[in-house]
């Protein structure tokens, strides 16, 4: 499966505003919310709520994307993205606070860093896995333009 990557990084974009608005409340309800985005984008990711806006309020107004990525790497980022949302969750709910603040926290750099400047540190660290093990590194493909 590939996707055009300026979904992922709108869906970073959204994260961000969401983790923030976790940060400034400590909300656990919140940080559960956006663990359950996570998961739904990592077992479908063109079935990711944040996905589907995109396709909706943003994509048809782009011009179509000169190449799409492999879906595994932003599998593998979301799974991350909900690991830490998931301890920021039990944290705050949980009453550990400090735990709660600090996975939240990583969580919206992660976020920030991918939907401003296009670094997914999830996908980085799946496509280190994969050189470490040998493996292939699946890659962009550009868009036929004809």
């Amino acid at each position: 499966m590939l996707l055009d990557p300026r979904g992922p990084r709108f869906a970073a974009a959204v994260t961000t505003v969401v983790l923030i608005i976790v940060l400034l409340t400590g909300s656990g309800w919140l940080a559960l919310a956006q663990a359950a985005v996570f998961a739904i984008t990592a077992a479908v990711p063109r079935r990711g709520p944040y996905g589907l806006l995109f396709r909706a309020l943003v994509a048809r107004r782009l011009s179509p994307p000169t190449e799409l990525e492999p879906a595994a790497p932003v599998r593998f980022a979301q799974v991350v993205g909900l690991v830490f949302t998931l301890v920021a969750a039990a944290g705050y709910l949980g009453g550990a606070d400090g735990v709660g603040l600090v996975a939240a926290a990583l969580a919206l750099a992660a976020a920030f860093l991918n939907s401003a400047f296009g670094l997914c540190l999830g996908c980085e660290a799946y496509l280190a896995f994969r050189r470490l093990s040998g493996r292939a590194i699946p890659a962009r493909v550009p868009v036929d333009a004809s």
